[in-house]
């Protein structure tokens, strides 16, 4: 299983961003799909899920309303659209999937928020 995130960078408070998760060696379309989080001294949080089929979404009361979550499953491809982004929203963030053998992450993408 491999997954490979992209699409951080940095940002002024009330811009946006898209990231993407590619992912590989799993058949994509039967799990769901996870962003999380990770701040500086802060413990690694939950932004969104969307089912195999992604006729369902999640998200952190932090998020709702700012973020998206989609996938293609024809590109095995994750993504979450962050718009209005605050300065609170800076952390790294990674992908993620449970399968029945294992949980796996990406390597993660830095996204800071700063003016």
């Amino acid at each position: 299983v491999q997954l490979v995130e992209s699409g951080g960078g940095l940002v002024q408070p009330g811009g946006s961003l898209r990231l993407s998760c590619a992912a590989s060696g799993f058949t994509f379309s039967s799990y769901a799909m996870n962003w999380y989080r990770q701040a500086p001294g802060k413990e690694r949080e939950l932004v969104a899920g969307i089912e195999g089929a992604g006729r369902r979404t999640d998200y952190a009361d932090s998020v709702k309303g700012r973020f998206t979550i989609s996938r293609d499953n024809a590109k095995n491809t994750v993504y979450l659209q962050m718009d209005s982004l605050k300065p609170e929203d800076t952390a790294v963030y990674y992908c993620n999937v449970k399968t029945y053998w294992g949980t796996y992450w990406g390597q993660g993408t830095q996204v800071t928020v700063s003016s």
